[in-house]
């Protein structure tokens, strides 16, 4: 496995879990990207994340939470290091189609150019690095049209070119874009 400086004694001031990310912002410092998202929204409302509508609302929470609390804790290092490095591979691509197989129904009735209506949203933010470790993991994504679709259309904005995780200062040389 290759160091990471998020399990430095450093990094673990910022995130006792020695999981990324961490922000550090306003003289505080947040862990967990949901609530990082939650807190940008709330002190830096533009662009909004969040729609105005309650019901689009609970859609973005809703599929925001299935994938940074049903799909992606599942593939983290720490899981994987417990399955055994046999059963990495096949355990990452269930976990992702499970989740997948989920997520392309409920898009079905909330997508629109984005996972929900026409506008970025916080559940767009958490599709497009899952997306990321699907491809990553060696899945499929042909039985996922319209994740397919939406990641695509979203790829295409600058915001989520320069901020793709293969992208990212400790992104593994063989990830790197």
């Amino acid at each position: 496995m290759m160091w990471s400086p998020q399990f430095s004694e450093e990094f673990q001031t910022l995130n006792p879990m020695k999981q990324v990310p961490a922000l550090k912002i306003d003289g505080i410092t947040i862990g967990q990207s949901l609530a990082i998202i939650e807190y940008l929204e709330e002190t830096r409302p533009t662009p909004r994340l969040l729609p105005q509508d309650p019901k689009k609302r609970a859609s973005v929470r809703m599929i925001s939470d299935l994938i940074a609390g049903g799909i992606q804790p599942l593939q983290n290092l720490s899981v994987l290091k417990q399955v055994g490095t046999e059963n990495q591979l096949s355990w990452a691509q269930n976990v992702i189609c499970s989740g997948f197989d989920a997520l392309e129904q409920i898009l079905h009735g909330t997508a629109g150019k984005f996972c929900v209506g026409d506008e970025v949203s916080m559940a767009d933010l958490c599709l497009v690095p899952q997306v990321a470790n699907a491809d990553r993991f060696k899945v499929d994504l042909n039985p996922y049209p319209t994740i397919r679709r939406i990641n695509k259309t979203l790829l295409a904005l600058e915001a989520f070119q320069v901020s793709h995780p293969c992208r990212q200062p400790d992104t593994p040389a063989e990830l790197r874009a």
